[in-house]
C-alpha cells in the first residue's frame, strides 16, 4: 500500500490533498484538520491538540497526541516515538499502519526562498508569524533518520521542491529516495508508478 505523509513546509502547497487522499492513505499534522480529514492526523503541541480535541474532529477522524483528552477520541502516539514531532510520528505511524511506500511532503526542514519560517499555517493560530526566522530542524532529521531506519522494509520518497533542503544525513539512508515535485505531480495526476 501506499501512503502520504504531509508535513507543514511550503513546497507542499502545489499539491491536491483530495487528490492524494483518493490514491492511498493520508497521514498529516496539526493545522491540516481546518481543511481535510486525513486518514490520520497527529499534533503534539499542547495548544493546537487542545483545539483540535474540543472542536469534536478527534471523535470522528483518527487522531493522536501525546495528552489525549478523557472521552475525545483522541489516542496516544506510540510509546517509542512519543519524545518525538508530529511529523515523524506520522511518518512513523504509516509504516505501522503497513504501507510499504510511504511519500514525504512538505518535509522541508530548511527556511523559505527569503529565509523566513517555512510553514504553509504560518500567521495562523499556534504558529509563529510568516517573517519569523526559521525554525531549528535538528531534532526532526534525527527523528525522521531514526523512523526511516526503524523501518527498513519500508520505501519512502521525499518530495522535494524549492524550499526542500538538502539533509546530508538522509543521503545515505537506503532506503529512502529523492523525487522532484514536479515529477510527484506528472504521477500523482495519473497514479502512474505510484
Amino acid at each position: 500500500m501506499t501512503a502520504f505523509v504531509l508535513g507543514n513546509g511550503v513546497s507542499r502547497n502545489s499539491i491536491d490533498v483530495d487528490q492524494l487522499l483518493l490514491a492511498g492513505m493520508v497521514y498529516g499534522c496539526n493545522g491540516l484538520y481546518r481543511t481535510h480529514a486525513p486518514t490520520v492526523l497527529v499534533a503534539t503541541d499542547r495548544p493546537i491538540s487542545a483545539a483540535i480535541q474540543t472542536s469534536g474532529y478527534s471523535a470522528r477522524n483518527r487522531f493522536y497526541t501525546r495528552s489525549p483528552m478523557p472521552n475525545s477520541g483522541a489516542q496516544m502516539v506510540p510509546q517509542k516515538y512519543r519524545g518525538f514531532s508530529s511529523g515523524p510520528i506520522a511518518v512513523s505511524i504509516a509504516c505501522s499502519d503497513l504501507n510499504s511506500r510511504v511519500y514525504l511532503l512538505g518535509f522541508d526542514m530548511g527556511p523559505t526562498v527569503v529565509g523566513r519560517f517555512n510553514n504553509v499555517y504560518a500567521g495562523t493560530d499556534f504558529y509563529k508569524a510568516a517573517d519569523a526566522n526559521p525554525t531549528f530542524v535538528g531534532n526532526w532529521i534525527r527523528q525522521l533518520t531514526t523512523v526511516v531506519r526503524d523501518f527498513p522494509q519500508v520505501q519512502f520518497v521525499r518530495v522535494a521542491g524549492d524550499t526542500t533542503a538538502d539533509i546530508k544525513d538522509l543521503q545515505g539512508l537506503s532506503n529512502l529516495t529523492h523525487m522532484p515535485i514536479a515529477d510527484f505531480a506528472a504521477r500523482i495526476n495519473t497514479t502512474k508508478d505510484l
